[in-house]
């Protein structure tokens, strides 16, 4: 990450919107915002894979519920923040992974500009092919800024987005089940 390149555009963004950079409360929101990116967008620096490695061996092969995980990101096309929480399912053939892993994963993909859709495929693909499973699904629920804040102004509303794989794209009644437990 170039911080020296962000530190130069917020100069130019304050400038653009008739700011002026040099007055006392702005003197140093250039680094700010520098160091907040490395944060906000240090996702792209990570690979998902990496988490899920450590891998447990399980004899019971039912389905594995992460739910709730609360996520925050930037929409790609106004950079401006997204959040909601993801709900992950998985049935195991044979391995797990610990419980936080499922949330770091979410945050790989969560801490870059990003559309949910995509996001939402990225982690059920992540998942896919770490862990082999029998079934994966994925939901995402999140409120955008870019639709409460500006241009259509409605605050409150949801953006749903699900993806299965395996299992759950063929079987009605995990989906159903994986609803059910998502939502109680």
């Amino acid at each position: 990450m170039d911080k020296e390149k962000i530190k130069a555009a917020v100069r130019m963004l304050l400038e653009g919107i008739g700011e002026d950079p040099d007055r006392e409360g702005l003197l140093e929101t250039p680094d700010r915002i520098a160091r907040m990116c490395e944060e906000v967008y240090g996702g792209l620096y990570e690979d998902a894979a990496s988490h899920l490695a450590k891998q447990f061996t399980v004899d019971n092969n039912e389905m594995v519920i992460e739910k709730d995980i609360t996520f925050y990101s930037m929409c790609e096309h106004h950079l401006l923040p997204f959040y909601g929480k993801a709900h992950i399912a998985y049935i195991p053939n044979g391995k797990v992974v610990g419980l936080s892993k499922l949330a770091r994963t979410v945050d790989v993909y969560a801490r870059r500009a990003q559309i949910q859709e995509k996001m939402t495929s990225q982690i059920a693909d992540a998942l896919e092919e770490s862990l082999s499973p029998k079934g994966v699904m994925v939901m995402i629920e999140a409120e955008h800024t870019c639709m409460t804040m500006r241009g259509i102004r409605k605050p409150g509303s949801k953006t749903v987005t699900t993806v299965t794989r395996g299992a759950f794209k063929e079987d009605f009644e995990l989906q159903k089940m994986f609803m059910q437990m998502v939502k109680n």
